[in-house]
């Protein structure tokens, strides 16, 4: 199934054009601010607080997976210094920690940071500072825009790429649909919903209720309630974690049971399926391009062997069913890749062509058939996913893999 991506750019990236920060000379390599012959230094921000904390476990899994590549001797014999700050899913507090990371820690990179409304307010900052703005935890379709913003790349499928699925496999498996959506009050979900709308095309109309949550709301019990009011009998939920568990636990408590989607975001069993009750979560769709910890599938694979032991070594006591640290193992894994590609030169310049240059690169624990790939015009790294439905206590794919990759 091919589906249509809005945001392709063409023309020649002025990523590897532009001057960055003055490189210097500094024994065996060509460097900017945040890397030397001996270190690599890497700054993040993660809602260690506040109403997305369930994802501050990517942060930690990031840090936990930069110590195992020190210990077995760095990224080209240097060490990776990993500099993570609380955001709190806050605009204004991601402000003040990219300037912090940027002006006084002079990290070479920012590197997936988390979300769009935060990510939002330090677009145009980081590229006016030239710094790299890398592989960002969010699938905005607006880090794909290599033209306009050069030193911004997304990592995961696209939000927008995403609903255009939901919308077509709705059209296609349920029968006179009356569509429902609860959407988070933000780019984010409006990224979700305009993708959504797109791929129902002329049958839009099939929406019959649309109701908004702000990330400062206690609950979302009063939008489900209106949802299932409503009449529907199909339900996108586009939420982040403690939303999305919120909204499956309400839906099962009114016995309202339409065929319910759920963004890819929120797909964590231990996050998300589990606080909602496993019972409340049977049939859920989803789209997928991680392997999930907890589907016994993959029990024998070899990155699924090594993702367990680095889980028991690094990050002893992090939940071994929780998806959040798969994504940071392989998210952590793709900038490795990039960084080992740029040798000696480690510029900031160097280091947005050569994460512009990564061809089929396969990286632990994405799904089989699923690569890497980007161009200096496609700055989209992921664009397949398979659908997958919550059974028991985990998920099983179905389907074969959607791709969108540019030609």
């Amino acid at each position: 199934m091919s589906v249509t991506r809005r945001g392709f750019v063409v023309g020649a990236s002025s990523a590897t054009m532009l001057a960055g920060a003055a490189a210097h000379a500094q024994g065996k390599g060509k460097y900017d601010d945040g890397a030397s012959d001996t270190e690599i230094k890497i700054g993040n921000t993660m809602p260690y607080s506040g109403p997305a904390s369930a994802y501050g476990v990517i942060g930690k899994a990031i840090d936990a997976y930069f110590k195992m590549v020190n210990d077995k001797g760095g990224i080209n014999g240097r060490k990776v210094k990993f500099i993570s700050l609380d955001d709190a899913y806050s605009p204004p507090k991601i402000v003040e920690a990219a300037r912090q990371l940027v002006e006084q820690e002079k990290v070479l990179c920012l590197f997936n940071t988390l979300g769009t409304p935060t990510n939002t307010a330090i677009h145009k900052y980081m590229n006016l500072k030239k710094v790299p703005h890398l592989f960002l935890a969010t699938g905005a379709s607006k880090w794909g825009k290599p033209k306009e913003f050069p030193w911004t790349m997304g990592w995961q499928p696209d939000y927008h790429t995403e609903g255009v699925i939901f919308a077509k496999h709705i059209l296609a498996n349920v029968k006179d649909a009356k569509i429902a959506v609860l959407m988070q009050n933000d780019d984010y979900g409006k990224d979700y919903y305009e993708g959504f709308r797109e791929g129902l095309g002329k049958d839009v109309s099939k929406i019959v209720k649309h109701v908004t949550y702000e990330v400062t709301d206690p609950t979302v019990d009063s939008q489900i309630i209106q949802l299932k009011d409503s009449g529907a009998n199909a339900f996108f939920n586009i939420a982040t974690p403690k939303f999305a568990a919120q909204a499956i636990r309400k839906a099962a408590d009114i016995g309202w049971k339409p065929a319910h989607y759920l963004n890819n975001v929120s797909a964590s069993v231990a996050a998300v399926m589990k606080p909602a009750g496993y019972d409340n979560g049977q049939d859920i769709i989803t789209a997928a391009y991680l392997k999930d910890p907890t589907d016994k599938q993959w029990d024998g694979a070899d990155d699924m062997k090594a993702w367990r032991e680095w889980m028991a070594k690094y990050n002893p006591g992090a939940n071994m069913g929780d998806g959040f640290n798969v994504y940071g193992y392989a998210v952590a894994a793709t900038l490795e890749k990039t960084l080992e590609q740029c040798g000696n030169e480690l510029t900031r310049a160097n280091l947005m062509k050569q994460a512009a240059n990564l061809k089929k690169l396969v990286v632990p624990l994405l799904l089989p058939g699923i690569t890497v790939n980007t161009s200096p015009t496609d700055f989209y790294p992921i664009q397949s996913m398979r659908l997958q439905r919550f059974k028991g206590e985990t998920w099983e794919l179905f389907g074969d893999v959607m791709s969108n990759e540019s030609a």
